[in-house]
């Protein structure tokens, strides 16, 4: 940062762990202060991670029974390995192409825009209405003719922290979209199943399971706050004093202090 914005930066972590403590910021994760000030933000990011992992995960596990079902590709009894693999790819490339890298780089562009709730918002409103429209009328799709925002909101010194737990819910959700799901999609029929798997609850339930499972995504998303066009320290709240009174903080001789 020295060399960046070309001035002398000493650390005064003394004097920050004072200021915090005066102030009363200098409250741990394990504390009710946080639990007031923090406890919703860090439900609503470990929720979000936890049920968009869960969707990402299982979908892409039992994508390939979808292209199969639509008629994208054949079954797998009429192919070799290196044939299924080949158009399981290419369907998917073409699902990337024409939604998944749109999608990031409209992120890109317009997060600053718009902001990152905002965009959360529409992700899981979307995947709720594609997982819908694709399990409610699934015998339609499958019996027609075939054709041919996280850790920016805690404070400083427990960001990381709150990134993490935010993190591992996102792998737990992960692992049960992985394991989980690809259970529940086996077929209702015990003949029709994959070998060595019991009977599930069949593709289209679990792409309704996966939509209620975005909806909630969406719900928990009104926990997390907007963070588009607001500072680290606005965002964690660490210059309020308890009486809700901003500490406001000034440069002073490449150094930041409170006023």
């Amino acid at each position: 940062m020295s060399k960046v914005l070309q001035v002398e930066l000493e650390a005064e972590q003394e004097k920050i762990e004072k200021h915090d403590q005066e102030k009363g910021n200098g409250f741990g994760l394990f504390t009710k202060e946080f639990l007031k000030r923090h406890g919703l933000h860090l439900l609503g990011t470990t929720s979000t991670w936890f049920l968009l992992d869960i969707a990402f995960y299982s979908q892409n596990l039992f994508q390939k029974d979808i292209f199969s079902a639509i008629g994208w590709i054949p079954a797998p009894q009429t192919m070799n390995a290196l044939e299924e693999v080949y158009r399981i790819a290419r369907a998917q490339t073409l699902i990337a192409l024409c939604s998944t890298v749109p999608g990031y780089w409209f992120t890109v562009f317009f997060i600053d825009k718009i902001g990152r709730f905002t965009i959360q918002l529409m992700g899981f409103f979307f995947m709720t209405v594609f997982m819908f429209a694709l399990a409610i009328p699934y015998t339609h799709w499958t019996h027609r003719e075939k054709p041919n925002w996280i850790p920016e909101i805690f404070p400083a010194r427990l960001r990381s922290t709150c990134h993490g737990i935010s993190a591992a819910a996102g792998k737990a959700g992960a692992i049960v979209g992985a394991f989980g799901f690809l259970y529940a999609a086996q077929p209702t029929d015990p003949n029709k199943t994959d070998a060595g798997y019991p009977p599930g609850i069949g593709v289209k339930n679990t792409l309704i399971v996966l939509g209620c499972v975005n909806f909630l995504g969406m719900l928990f998303t009104l926990l997390v706050p907007e963070s588009n066009g607001k500072s680290l320290e606005e965002m964690s709240k660490e210059n309020e004093e308890e009486d809700g009174t901003v500490t406001e903080l000034r440069s002073q001789g490449g150094r930041t202090v409170p006023v």
